[in-house]
């Protein structure tokens, strides 16, 4: 079942994503802009949850999606692009997609932050192999969120909504790529 599942995401995920999409944004000004989001999204996580400052500190490295659009109707569908940070600077561009079926309704845009504990679940990440299952889990902040907060297979995750309503009870993967700077 659990094949099946992956499958039909991988479908999902490769028909319905715009061929638009790139990893990295097309120019200049657009790297700029997405910068400038980015730098904007790690003030708000920081604003909301000071505790997460320990993950900064001390994660090996860490992607941030400063807005992830989502939305479906029976099938869904995300898409958000961010920066890779490691030692504290930007090393390149991510791409996040997800797909989803199931009972859902609607749309939001969130941000993702995503730390890594370890070099070696960096490099996962930097290689393109790296996904998150059905099962993966985000700690949505809030004050405070973070103090009971912990790695997971080498990852911790965390979500702040921005925007939107959305209805959901399904099941889908996030997939990741990235492109050096």
């Amino acid at each position: 079942m659990k094949k099946l599942i992956s499958a039909l995401i991988t479908v999902i995920v490769v028909a319905g994503v715009p061929s638009g999409c790139a990893t990295a944004p097309k120019t200049e000004g657009a790297k700029s802009s997405l910068h400038q989001d980015v730098v904007a999204a790690v003030a708000r996580f920081k604003d909301e949850d000071p505790g997460l400052l320990e993950f900064f500190d001390n994660a090996h490295g860490y992607a941030v999606f400063p807005s992830v659009g989502k939305g479906g109707i029976g099938l869904g569908g995300a898409f958000g692009r961010g920066e890779l940070f490691e030692g504290g600077e930007v090393v390149g561009f991510c791409a996040l997609t997800q797909a989803t079926i199931g009972l859902q309704l609607g749309g939001q845009a969130y941000s993702e932050l995503i730390f890594f504990e370890h070099q070696h679940s960096l490099e996962d990440f930097k290689s393109g192999t790296f996904e998150f299952a059905a099962q993966a889990s985000a700690v949505a902040v809030t004050a405070g969120a973070s103090a009971d907060a912990d790695y997971e297979h080498g990852v911790a995750v965390f979500t702040m909504t921005k925007g939107g309503l959305m209805y959901e009870a399904s099941i889908g993967g996030q997939k990741f790529s990235f492109v050096p700077k």
